[in-house]
């Protein structure tokens, strides 16, 4: 299919996309690079724009919007929506997103993306909904059900698209027969709430007796999101501390000048829910796609693998944790180091929160089946965090 790669309705390059192999196969001409995706506009050749490796990674960029091969119970979902492959979904759509505004147009066709874009425009999500998130369903999904932006959620857990009252929400499961995720994702945004950090505002909805977090999209068609992973593609992977420093200062030199207390107040977070899962893709900023202007870092997001969901025995009570820092693994107590002041955090407005977060447990247990021992166990890892930081407070 020959197309035009866009930004919502600026023409970037004019290519040729394979639908089987979800690739690029050439680029006739560059029309705007600028507002390229920023990993692509670092990678551009404008001597040689159809090199192999500018195609190729054109074509990675594309397919890592799509639903990933670890995505949860994966070979259901493919079978309810009567596919093969996820890649099949990619080009669906124009490969409109709710991450971005890029899109393919067809070439001699006069489509604008005000008429398609799914920020403006409504959507069926239903069938969607079903094949994803339901527990039993053998409903296979059809084809015009595809016109959806679910065919470009990337991650490994089960999610949808939704609308409610004009708003774009999504809804996550937990992962497996784990249901703790969305009760994580509910506990970081008190957490946030409470300490004044922005973030996206996750709350709990049930979709035919399973919990779900559910919170509303944070991109506007006026802007993208960025991740640090696109920024920083060039890491030296030698030494994250210097990588994080970098990263610090190229926000700083695009005008986010409040980017080191973003970060820090992400990873005060993650230390205290024991956020394991914090990479590259988990956090960025957000850029104004008119302007391509930087407005600010992304509100934290995505903080459902925490409280060792992956890794909880029952009759264990971990008593550390390693999370992310940037590529490396590295201990909770190591990453909080990174924060430069701790004293600015008003720790006693968390007092009370492992008994709110006993509450919410206990009020979903008879979907969750999560027994008081470990309802317990959990508030106590909790407690135990927010304890270790007000010492490391006090000795700051």
């Amino acid at each position: 299919m020959k197309c035009i790669l866009m930004n919502k309705n600026t023409e970037i390059l004019l290519t040729e996309y394979d639908s089987a192999s979800s690739t690029f196969t050439k680029i006739y001409e560059v029309y705007n690079i600028e507002y390229a995706p920023y990993i692509l506009k670092n990678l551009y050749n404008e001597k040689d724009f159809n090199d192999n490796s500018f195609r190729i990674n054109l074509s990675k960029w594309f397919q890592g919007r799509g639903i990933p091969s670890w995505r949860d119970k994966l070979d259901i979902l493919l079978h309810r929506l009567n596919i093969v492959a996820p890649s099949e979904l990619l080009d669906k759509s124009f490969g409109l997103s709710l991450s971005d505004q890029y899109w393919l147009k067809p070439i001699n066709t006069s489509i604008s993306y005000d008429d398609i874009n799914f920020f403006d425009n409504d959507f069926d999500y239903t069938e969607f909904l079903e094949a994803s998130l339901s527990k039993n369903s053998n409903s296979i999904v059809n084809a015009s059900s595809l016109n959806t932006p679910n065919n470009t959620t990337d991650g490994m857990l089960r999610k949808a698209w939704i609308i409610e009252n004009g708003i774009r929400y999504l809804l996550k499961s937990g992962y497996k027969n784990e249901l703790l995720q969305p009760f994580n994702e509910v506990l970081a945004s008190e957490i946030c709430n409470r300490l004044g950090f922005d973030h996206v505002e996750y709350t709990l909805d049930t979709y035919k007796d399973t919990v779900v977090s559910k919170c509303p999209c944070f991109i506007t068609k006026d802007t993208e999101l960025i991740t640090c992973h696109q920024i920083k593609n060039n890491m030296n992977r030698y030494d994250s501390t210097k990588d994080y420093e970098e990263y610090i200062k190229i926000l700083e030199t695009h005008g986010i000048v409040d980017a080191r207390i973003q970060m820090e107040n992400m990873f005060i977070l993650d230390f205290l829910i024991m956020n394991d899962d914090r990479h590259l893709n988990n956090f960025g900023i957000i850029r104004d796609v008119n302007t391509l202007k930087w407005l600010k870092c992304a509100p934290i997001f995505d903080n459902g693998q925490s409280l060792n969901t992956l890794y909880y025995d029952e009759n264990e009570l971990h008593i550390s944790g390693e999370g992310r820092f940037f590529y490396e693994v590295k201990p909770f107590d190591e990453i909080i180091k990174i924060v430069k002041n701790l004293k600015r955090i008003d720790i006693d407005k968390l007092n009370d929160l492992p008994e709110w977060f006993d509450n919410l447990l206990h009020q979903y247990q008879n979907l969750t089946n999560f027994s008081d021992t470990r309802i317990n166990k959990l508030c106590i890892i909790l407690n135990r965090q927010i304890n270790k930081l007000k010492k490391l407070i006090a000795e700051q």
